[in-house]
C-alpha cells in the first residue's frame, strides 16, 4: 500500500532544499531522503534533477 502524502505539490522551502543537498551529498538513498522530508520519492527525485543532484538508487 503507497504511502499518502498530505503535502500535494506543496512548494520547497529553503531548508527542505539544504536538507536535501545535505542528505544527497551523504549518499543516502531516495526512499530514505523522501521518508525524512515528508515528500514522495517521485517529488524527491525531480527536484534532485533540477538541482543536478545525483541520488543513490538503494531502496
Amino acid at each position: 500500500m503507497a504511502e499518502k502524502f498530505e503535502r500535494h505539490r506543496q512548494p520547497w522551502k529553503p531548508d527542505e532544499i539544504q536538507k536535501l543537498h545535505q542528505l544527497a551529498r551523504k549518499g543516502m538513498a531516495l526512499k530514505a531522503i523522501a521518508k525524512v522530508l515528508t515528500r514522495s520519492e517521485e517529488s524527491v527525485k525531480q527536484r534532485a534533477k533540477e538541482d543536478g543532484l545525483s541520488i543513490a538508487k538503494l531502496h
